[in-house]
This record gives C-alpha cells, structure tokens and sequence, in this order.
C-alpha cells in the first residue's frame, strides 16, 4: 500500500518534470552557482582562519616566551606577573602562573596600558592547561575568546594569551563581503543566464511553434498545400536543435510527400473507377438498346445485324474486363508464369500479326543482339506487351508511317524499342501516356478514323513489364516516337545463335 510518506517525492518529482525547460535550466544553473560560490567561500574562510590562527599561534607562543624572559630576569615572588609592564606586551595580553598545576595570579593589559588582576571565576577558565607550548581556545569571562599556551621552560611555568577578537572580526568580515559578493554575483549571473537561456532556446521555440502549426493543419481533408518548415537558420545539424529542426523538416517533408501521393493515389482511383464505369457504360448501353429494338419488333431493324452488334458490344466489354481484371492481378502482385524464352522470335511473330492487320504501314524488324535475347518471363504477357506498343503504333499514325523494331541484346539486358516517324505524342500527354484510361487527343483520333480503344493497352504494358523486374520508357516528338523495354536476361542463358530460332526473313526486312 502506497503511504502519504511515499507520494510526496512522487509528487515533487512530477512538479519537477512539469516545469519548462527554461525554468528547470535556470533552477538547475542557479543552483550549481549558489553551490559554487558556497563552497568557494567556505574553502576561502577556513583557509583564512587556518593562516590567521597560525599567525596568532605564532604571536602567543612568543608572547609566552618573552613573559618567561621577563619571570627569569626578576626577583619577584610566584605571583609576581610585573613583566607585563615591559615593552612589547600588547593590550589584551594574558599572563598568568602556575603552582602545582593550579593558576595562583592572572593579569591582563588593559587598553590604557595598566594591569588588571583577574578574577576568581576568570582564572578558572585557565585552568588545566598543560605546559608543553600546545595552543589552547578558551573563553574568558567578561575578556572574549583567547588563544592561550602554557611553557614550563627551565622550571618557572607560565601561561600567556592573546584575545582572537581581530581574528573573529576578519573572518566575520570576510564571510559578509563574500556573501554580499555572492548575492551580488548571483543576481547578476541569474539575470544574464536568464537572457542567455531565453536567447539560445528561441531557435526551439521556433521549432516548436513549427510543429504547433503544422499539427493544426488540416490534413484530414482537402488538397495539402505546402506545410510549413523550419527555418535555414535552425536546421543546422552542429547544434541539438539544429538536428531536431532538421529532423522535423524531413518528418514534415515526407508526411507532405505521403499526402499528396495518397491524394493523387484517390485522385487516380477516382478517375480509374469514373472511366472504367464510363467504358463499360458504353456497351450496356449499347446492348440494351438493341434489345430493345429487338423488343419491339424486326421492322427497325434486321435481327442478325442486331446481334452481330449486340455480340461486338459485348466482346469489347468483355476485353475490358478481362483488362481490368489483368491490371488488379498484377496490382496484387500475383505470380505470371514463368519459363526461358527467346525474345526475338516472340517479337518477330508480333510484328507478323501487326503487319497483317495495318499492312499499310511500312514494317522493318531490326536484331541488334551482341548475346542470344533469352529472358525468363511469361510468354503470353509479353507477346501482350509487344503486341500492345504494336498497335499504339499503327492506331496513331497515319497510313504509310514507317514503324521499326528493334531488338538489342547485351551481356546486361534486353531491348525492345518500337519507333515510327508518326505526328508524335503531344507534350502534355507524355507524363500520364502509362497511366489508365488515358487517350490521345482528338488529332490523332481523327487520324486513324476509328472507335477510340479504353487506354488500358500502355498500362498493361508497363504493368506487365514491371511485373517482369524490367522498365518502360517513351520519347516522342513530332516525326519520331519510340517506346523502349528493357528486361533482364535470364541467369544461364543458352550460347547458341539467337538465328536458330528467328525466321532468317525478318531480319532487317519490312514482313
């Protein structure tokens, strides 16, 4: 069971840590400084005091010896202390002295000079001081704190003493200077580490004020505008706050990053599901209404136009959706088939059938291959993708347009580059040419007099091709358009002449 004894430090701890870093750095500095300066002040005082007891030793033991002297030059009796009256006895002294180890006469030297006999009670407070020279603190009634020590000499003991009244005051003074220095000292490092700490710490407040603003951002809606960010000067990684600002410059960045391309993922989606909805609107739409032609008799129209019509409708809408459903297979990444194929002759049998399909094109087959064009892949999709760049080919491009393909094979990679000297790609159409759905414009559309396709064949291609572990690329300008495929050769590959297995007639000639 927690007691109360065991919450209190919990809670001091949580005060604690609930402070600003501002306040617990200026806690944190103005105590070590005020530990500083006491332990400074202590170790300066005791050393003070070490030097001025040993001066004050020095003086009493030698103000003993001259009181000896002055007991060995005189006749007097065993109390007689007239040795005081001599030269060199300053005010305050004590002598005294000493029968069996009890004091028998006590005097001091007033301010004016004279000598003052000590009391009963004074002298006792003299008492039971050894003679061998060791230095004794004692107070004295009515005189204050002496440092006093007793000789014995050659036989005539005596004590003498001498007040640590200037002692006290010097330490007395010197702990009040250092501590008005202290105070002094401290409040003014107190302020100027104040300003210094607010000073360094507005680079993290700026930080701070970043995030703070970047956080109230309304990211869970609407199109994502630039975010704010650090600033140059607080990004610089030599300093703590350098790295964090920096840090939060890159976090921003790719939190930026990872909006607007979920944005332009759901912006895609959108258009993907507007323009397949669109597509296979086009065919119900046409189906329905020879069906409802057909509803109403064979007057308006003759039955086997009709379904000739209803059955053309209905293979395009199902080509779409065999597209689509390619798309989402190589989407989620599902394996193809996979088996060693000579990319040549695949090519070469794909420009037969575009040729028999646009035979007023002019068609060049072209084999650059430095090693035998063997790549591991399926063999269907990328007779598709070939088959694909053929017909952009030929559905863009006028009658009589000279269409080359060229296949390149080096100990690296496989090339398939499919070029015509046709009207081009417009420019802005290029960036988004292997996105879905997208179509040429209505210039070339025009050119080829017939039905647009559903602008699925390059993003099958490229998904395909991708899928293979290759890329695709295209570069167009008016008189020339070429789309290139690269594919990894395949590990192992055969050496035996790639014309083993390409028809020897395609090779350098139109089909």
């Amino acid at each position: 069971m927690t007691t109360r004894q065991d919450r209190r430090p919990a809670a001091a701890v949580t005060r604690w840590r609930g402070r600003s870093l501002r306040a617990r750095l200026l806690l944190f500095t103005s105590a070590t400084l005020i530990i500083v300066c006491a332990a400074m002040a202590l170790t300066t005082v005791f050393v003070q005091r070490v030097y001025l007891l040993g001066n004050l030793d020095q003086r009493v033991t030698e103000a003993a010896e001259r009181s000896q002297g002055g007991l060995q030059r005189r006749t007097g009796d065993a109390t007689d202390l007239g040795f005081l009256n001599e030269r060199g006895q300053p005010a305050g002294t004590v002598a005294a002295r000493f029968t069996d180890g009890q004091v028998i006469a006590a005097e001091v030297v007033t301010e004016e000079g004279h000598l003052q006999v000590l009391t009963a009670a004074q002298r006792g407070a003299l008492g039971g001081i050894p003679t061998d020279g060791s230095r004794h603190t004692r107070t004295i009634p009515g005189l204050g704190t002496y440092r006093v020590t007793a000789i014995s000499g050659d036989g005539v003991p005596v004590l003498a003493g001498l007040p640590m009244d200037d002692v006290q005051d010097v330490i007395n003074g010197l702990v009040a200077g250092e501590a008005a220095i202290a105070a002094v000292g401290l409040a003014a490092a107190g302020c100027v580490t104040t300003v210094v700490i607010r000073r360094q710490l507005r680079p993290l407040d700026r930080v701070a004020a970043t995030a703070v603003e970047v956080s109230r951002a309304p990211l869970d809606r609407g199109e994502v505008t630039a975010l704010t960010r650090v600033p140059a000067r607080d990004t610089d990684p030599a300093t703590e706050v350098g790295q964090v600002g920096a840090a939060l410059n890159r976090m921003i960045d790719h939190v930026e990053t990872s909006l607007t391309e979920r944005q332009r993922t759901e912006e895609r989606m959108r258009r993907f599901l507007a323009d397949a909805s669109h597509e296979l609107r086009t065919p119900l739409a046409s189906i329905a209404g020879y069906a409802e032609l057909m509803n109403h008799g064979t007057e308006k129209i003759e039955p086997q136009l009709a379904w000739r019509r209803v059955s053309a409708q209905s293979e395009r809408m199902t080509g779409l959706v065999e597209d689509l459903l390619l798309l989402a297979r190589l989407d989620e990444g599902r394996p193809l088939q996979s088996a060693e194929l000579n990319l040549a002759t695949l090519v070469a049998e794909a420009v037969w059938d575009a040729q028999a399909a646009g035979g007023d094109r002019a068609w060049q087959l072209a084999l650059r291959l430095d090693a035998p064009a063997l790549v591991v892949g399926d063999q269907a999709r990328l007779h598709q993708v070939v088959a694909n760049l053929l017909a952009n080919a030929r559905v863009h491009t006028p009658p009589g347009t000279r269409i080359t393909v060229v296949v390149e094979a080096t100990d690296t990679h496989c090339a398939i580059r499919v070029r015509d000297n046709g009207p081009g790609i417009p420019a802005g159409l290029l960036p988004s040419v292997f996105e879905r759905f997208t179509r040429a414009d209505a210039s070339r559309s025009r050119l080829r007099g017939k039905e647009s396709g559903s602008g699925l064949g390059l993003a099958i291609a490229a998904a395909i091709t991708e899928a293979h572990g290759g890329r695709i690329g295209v570069e167009s300008e008016p008189g020339r358009t070429e789309f290139a495929i690269e594919l990894p050769l395949a590990a192992g590959r055969r050496t035996e002449p790639w014309a083993a297995s390409t028809p020897p007639s395609l090779v350098g000639r139109k089909p």
